[in-house]
């Protein structure tokens, strides 16, 4: 597998060697995107949530796509097992770029990384945008048989919570996770038993990730003696608790075997509307 994370100078030196997804907004993609990048819209590609029928209680409000829609959505990208893909946003990741990067490798991609930085991080680099939407080849679906990467359902993370060899870990900031604000869902506050570790304390200021270094100490306390497979990471809806994962990838947090972090996909946008026991304050 590649590393997770790809720095912009490396990118300038073969461009061309490189599948692009950009992950922002479509108007965004519109308004100007590096040279050949694919659009991953996050509503219709990288989730079901503009499926008719969509309902957040169950499956949160950013749901995985069926397995065999997104093997054809890579597909359609011209993507396959040979390809080496690279994958931004606008936010240093957490757009949906990580999101992007962790359902590609749970294909079993072995050549997907996230551009460290983002758009702003390869115009700095000395790239261009373009507004020509780029014209390739398809493929095939890609032939996956399962998701690869563990996923928790709603039951099982309320047991998990409690259970004093695992440890579930709410990604969103400090004050939506003690219940002072929640500006998308219907309630506010967190899983009982939950920690918390905002994903934006895996970025630099300038929305590059922390060396390893800095990550392997920032989440040695919360992993101190844990099995990387006994964590289960969520956030509002499944798409910023990837930037965790993607984060602990980085700082080296797998078993020996590859066995990772396990994704709530459902997360706090599926809890608070379930009828399960909610908390506020610290936790």
């Amino acid at each position: 597998m590649s590393a997770p994370i790809l720095a912009a100078a490396e990118l300038l030196e073969d461009l061309q060697a490189f599948i692009l997804l950009d992950a922002r907004p479509r108007e965004e993609y519109l308004a100007g995107h590096l040279p050949g990048a694919r659009h991953a819209d996050l509503e219709r590609d990288l989730s079901a949530a503009s499926r008719e029928g969509h309902d957040p209680a169950r499956g949160g409000r950013h749901p995985l796509p069926s397995l065999r829609e997104f093997c054809a959505t890579v597909g359609a990208w011209g993507i396959d097992d040979k390809s080496r893909v690279v994958v931004y946003d606008g936010a240093g990741g957490a757009n949906a770029a990580a999101r992007a990067w962790w359902m590609l490798r749970s294909l079993g991609l072995p050549a997907v990384q996230v551009l460290d930085g983002g758009l702003q991080a390869a115009l700095a680099a000395g790239l261009h945008t373009t507004v020509e939407v780029p014209v390739f080849q398809d493929q095939e679906p890609c032939p996956a048989p399962r998701w690869q990467s563990t996923v928790v359902e709603l039951d099982i993370v309320e047991k998990l919570a409690q259970h004093p060899a695992w440890k579930v870990l709410d990604v969103r900031s400090g004050e939506r996770f003690r219940g002072e604000t929640e500006p998308f869902d219907p309630a506010a506050g967190h899983i009982p038993g939950a920690r918390n570790l905002p994903y934006g304390e895996n970025l630099e200021e300038d929305c590059r990730f922390k060396s390893r270094e800095a990550l392997q100490a920032l989440y040695g306390g919360l992993m101190d003696g844990l099995r990387p497979d006994h964590l289960v990471v969520h956030c509002g809806s499944g798409v910023t608790a990837c930037h965790t994962l993607l984060a602990l990838e980085h700082a080296g947090f797998h078993g020996p075997d590859g066995s990772a972090p396990a994704l709530f996909v459902g997360s706090w946008s599926e809890w608070c509307r379930s009828g399960k026991a909610q908390a506020q304050g610290p936790g």
